[in-house]
């Protein structure tokens, strides 16, 4: 009885796919070869041959995120497979891809292909929405160690005296100061009485009225900074409303059979 396998290499514009028989053996499989889009019109057509084949199960490889419309179309009608890239390198000097293919296809019969986890699509989101804020938090990150290197060219000593130059304090008399006021003692009052520094203190620590372009700049960057705070803010609320429907979903957040490979060119974060 035949048990036909499906190998596709998903490229940015092109898919190289073969179908073989798993049921002759590696060395008898004979395979059709044909080439697909990535446009929604061509995952279609490539599903519908898929299926007139007799196709069962497939098994793609992808070293870029191309990989995730494909997934997405053939999900429902193939049980699926992705390939770590690295487990069906071909021998040097001899890559071409519908060989590429046929070789991820013979691989896949031997058991030789190292595969990805791909999870639920509950959890795919989640985890793009946690892998998202963590990027936004290194952004911010980024963001506030270039304004303490621009207040420092501005001659304003402000992160010695408190703690936290973002915070409530530290942001009204950042944003006083890009807005043009350089009067030490107004600057200084802005501060919270619960600051450990001494008025005189901060107001040493703002006492050099800095140029008007720098002043821009930091505007700038305190902006940056607020939009960043937004979008983590609104990650983090998505973030427990997802959780909250998962938790209502048991099951939702459980393993895959599949070996997980954290961390790889087709992890699908």
């Amino acid at each position: 009885m035949s048990f036909m396998i499906a190998g596709i290499d998903v490229h940015k514009r092109v898919l190289m796919v073969a179908v073989g028989d798993a049921s002759l053996g590696e060395s008898d499989v004979e395979f059709q070869c044909r080439k697909f889009g990535t446009t929604a019109g061509e995952l279609r057509h490539l599903a519908a041959w898929l299926g007139e084949r007799g196709v069962r199960e497939v098994v793609m490889e992808s070293t870029a995120q191309y990989w995730k419309p494909v997934w997405l179309a053939l999900e429902a009608h193939f049980q699926q497979h992705l390939a770590q890239a690295w487990s069906n390198r071909a021998p040097k000097g001899r890559k071409t891809d519908f060989k590429d293919t046929q070789r991820l296809v013979r691989r896949q019969m031997a058991g030789e292909l190292t595969l990805g986890f791909v999870p639920e699509a509950e959890q795919w989101h989640w985890r793009s929405l946690t892998r998202r804020r963590v990027r936004l938090t290194r952004d911010r990150v980024r963001v506030r160690n270039q304004l303490e290197a621009l207040l420092e060219e501005m001659r304003i000593k402000l992160s010695s005296v408190v703690t936290d130059l973002l915070g409530v304090s530290g942001r009204r008399i950042l944003k006083r100061v890009a807005a043009g006021e350089h009067d030490p003692e107004t600057l200084a009052a802005l501060g919270d009485s619960r600051l450990k520094c001494t008025t005189r203190q901060m107001q040493d620590a703002l006492a050099v009225p800095p140029p008007a372009v720098l002043c821009k700049l930091l505007s700038m960057l305190l902006e940056q900074v607020e939009f960043l705070d937004g979008q983590i803010e609104e990650l983090a609320q998505l973030i427990s409303e997802t959780m909250r429907s998962l938790a209502r979903c048991p099951g939702a957040l459980g393993g895959d059979s599949r070996d997980p490979v954290a961390g790889s060119a087709t992890d699908p974060g």
